[in-house]
């Protein structure tokens, strides 16, 4: 992908504020009691009361990697397994989707961190499209503690362990608790979800994984 060259270090600056529009909705509309809607975290997966407020707590994690870009993402207990291309900023700043039509194709912030890298590592993916489910359609259903493999360029598979799924609404998104600089290796998976408002035809929010690097394989 000729993407590692540009990940270095914790470099993740995402515009505040923003909404990642991550999924159309449009076909849960169309085909109305025919469909399931995307499944939702439960309060049990998100983060204790005492850190609700802050970042991720600190805790055991592996050694950070070597610099290298990602090119797999895989969450094995539900279901995910993608292939990752480079994504950057859209012209409001916030970070830009994959293309929507490639339904399971997830994107990471290439001038940011490098997934198994000290940092922030972004992954996004669509929840839907016009035709139905799309890659990260089951990420509401993650729990904690299940694991997250990244493979990269460099043949290692970065592996990685949930902390919390926590689903955010609107204008309550919390760009520095989802973005912010980490001292250690972590990564976030991030979609739509939150409820679909037919009338608009929106997702009212986002679904965010936090998870930080426990260890790798390969070379």
């Amino acid at each position: 992908m000729g993407t590692s060259s540009r990940a270095r270090g914790d470099r993740t600056v995402i515009a505040i504020g923003t909404l990642l529009a991550l999924g159309t909705g449009i076909w849960l509309v169309a085909h109305g009691a025919e469909t399931t809607a995307p499944p939702q975290p439960s309060a049990a997966q998100g983060f204790s009361a005492a850190s609700s407020g802050a970042g991720p707590p600190a805790g055991p994690a592996a050694r950070p990697l070597p610099v290298s870009g990602p090119v797999r993402v895989t969450v094995p207990s539900v279901g995910i397994d993608a292939p990752l291309t480079g994504l950057g900023l859209a012209a409001n700043g916030s970070l830009a989707a994959p293309p929507e039509k490639d339904t399971n194709l997830a994107g990471w912030y290439a001038a940011g961190t490098a997934p198994g890298a000290r940092g922030t590592a972004l992954i996004a993916g669509h929840v839907d499209n016009h035709a139905g489910p799309a890659v990260f359609y089951r990420l509401g259903s993650v729990q904690k503690n299940h694991t997250i493999e990244i493979r990269r360029e460099d043949g290692r598979t970065a592996l990685f362990t949930v902390d919390a799924v926590e689903v955010y609404q609107g204008d309550d998104f919390p760009d520095d608790k989802v973005y912010g600089p980490a001292a250690r290796p972590e990564l976030r998976l991030i979609t739509c979800g939150g409820g679909f408002d037919e009338a608009t035809q929106e997702y009212l929010g986002n679904v965010v994984v936090f998870a930080h690097l426990t260890g790798s394989k390969g070379p």
